[in-house]
């Protein structure tokens, strides 16, 4: 009965205040009976730990030394700066870290201060807080691989030689905007442009590695590998190899028409024999014109029964669309849309002077009307002396095989006038062997034509950063897109990033539109 009684009652405990046995202020008790100000000025949990500390940095690659032989990559005021500077302290494990951050030091005085609170028990169970401030001195200091650089600029370990036998260099201006978008070949020395390629040179076998396996996941490419001693100690029993990797790129480019081995065909279905490459990535897409049948080969399926193009883009001839009659409705093929029809269209060359014309069935029918101007490859008037094509025994092939729909007329008006819009561009070397006033020439309108196909071609443009050109005029700009159904890039598209000669200066933090 009396535990019942004795249960109804709460009994609340609570914490007296003692006077701190040095100065006497009222406070609650701890096992050393004196306040936080007391227990700091007899205490000191900071004594024995560092607070001055020398860090290398490299200035050629912003990274710094984690002793004995790693290089870190941060930058200043980073939160792999702040993870490194914490690492290099000795002693830290005797307290327990609470807090850290940076204290702001200009950024050329070779000054990094952070300021670290720390907590350690002390007297008799006492937790104590202090924060403290640690100074790291930044001495400059050349990493092995930038050491090697300065000493002979052409002193390199790996190089990667990509190379594709056409004659044109489009998927070479397309793979640098690649490259640039994702940074793939900052770790390279040297960038050198070759007569059928790019060669890359790095200072370590993987990151050449690495830039191969990046290439790979891109474009179809096949590669193959070798190395060649270059010094041998035969003491500490080292060796020093040269790596060189050979990297060749698919010959099949956008636009191409192909013609496709009986083996390859009867494999995809009996499709085709003459398709048209659509979109080359890491795979390639193939759409046969008449029926609008398509598939992708991935590079393995490639590389093992090899083909080369009937027809490049370099032989695409201009028409004129006389009639378009639909034959389908509209069709969503990887996110492109086609629509069968037949056409009846004349040679750019031939109208006014003759009256040839030809009756044929397209698959962008949905973009062309009674006036407009068409590109495609004149097999009409052709001499194919493909190996393959002589396999179809029997095979009629068409007159003409239309690819794209022409602006030249509607660009002919805006000849002259700059675009609102940039693209980076790798620092490449050039290797002016063999070259002349033609060979520039000839780059120049390639480049300019690679701008065109961005402009009319969307889905180019998701993985290539874009970026506003700061000399174009807004009245230009203006009279830019009053155009009627000329293919331009929308300006919302460059998401604020500027770029002007010989100044990568970015405005914003966003990313540019991509290809």
């Amino acid at each position: 009965m009396m535990a019942e009684e004795a249960g109804m009652f709460n009994v609340t405990q609570t914490v007296g205040s003692v006077l701190c046995c040095k100065c006497g202020v009222l406070m609650q008790p701890n096992a050393a009976n004196m306040c936080a100000k007391c227990l700091r000025s007899e205490v000191d949990i900071t004594e024995g730990l560092q607070k001055h500390v020398i860090i290398c940095h490299c200035p050629e690659c912003d990274t710094y030394l984690q002793p004995p032989r790693t290089w870190v990559k941060a930058q200043l005021e980073s939160k792999e700066l702040l993870t490194f500077c914490v690492k290099r302290l000795k002693n830290l494990n005797k307290v327990r870290l609470v807090h850290a951050e940076f204290i702001w030091t200009e950024p050329h005085s070779k000054r990094i201060k952070v300021r670290l609170t720390v907590q350690k028990e002390v007297l008799h169970g006492a937790i104590l807080e202090q924060a403290y401030t640690v100074e790291y001195v930044v001495q400059d200091q050349l990493c092995e691989a930038c050491s090697r650089i300065q000493a002979n600029p052409d002193q390199w370990v790996a190089s990667v030689q990509l190379r594709q036998h056409v004659s044109h260099r489009r998927s070479f201006f397309y793979l640098e905007q690649l490259i640039l978008k994702h940074d793939a070949a900052s770790r390279a020395i040297r960038i050198k442009q070759m007569d059928q390629g790019i060669d890359f040179f790095f200072g370590n076998r993987s990151h050449a590695v690495k830039f191969v396996e990046f290439v790979g996941k891109v474009v179809p490419v096949r590669s193959r590998n070798d190395k060649q001693l270059v010094s041998h100690d035969i003491k500490s029993n080292n060796y020093n190899y040269k790596y060189t990797f050979s990297v060749e790129i698919s010959p099949i480019c956008r636009e191409d028409l192909v013609c496709l081995p009986p083996k390859v065909s009867v494999s995809l279905g009996n499709l085709g024999p003459l398709v048209i490459c659509t979109k080359v990535s890491n795979s390639i897409a193939l759409l046969d014109p008449f029926t609008l049948r398509h598939c992708f080969l991935d590079a393995d399926q490639y590389w093992r029964a090899s083909f080369k193009p009937l027809l490049t883009s370099r032989q695409l001839v201009e028409y004129i669309v006389l009639d378009v009659e639909p034959v389908s409705s509209e069709v969503n093929i990887g996110g492109s849309k086609y629509v069968m029809a037949d056409v009846q269209v004349a040679r750019m060359s031939d109208f006014g002077k003759n009256d040839i014309m030809f009756s044929v069935r397209t698959h962008i029918g949905h973009l062309l009307n009674p006036g407009d101007y068409a590109f495609g490859y004149d097999l009409y008037g052709a001499n194919n002396n493909d190996i393959e094509l002589e396999k179809y025994k029997g095979l009629v092939l068409p007159e003409v095989v239309l690819i794209k729909k022409s602006y030249e007329e509607k660009r002919q008006r805006k000849r002259g006038k700059p675009r609102a819009w940039k693209l980076k561009s790798l620092n490449m070397e050039v290797d002016d062997t063999g070259r002349g006033k033609d060979n520039e020439e000839k780059m120049t309108s390639e480049y300019e034509q690679f701008l065109r196909d961005l402009e009319e071609n969307p889905e180019m443009r998701f993985n290539i950063s874009l970026y506003r050109n700061r000399e174009y005029q807004p009245s230009e700009m203006a009279s830019m897109t009053d155009g009627d159904d000329f293919p331009t890039i929308p300006l919302e598209e460059l998401a604020g990033l500027h770029l002007s000669d010989g100044d990568d200066d970015e405005g914003d933090d966003d990313d540019g539109m991509a290809e």
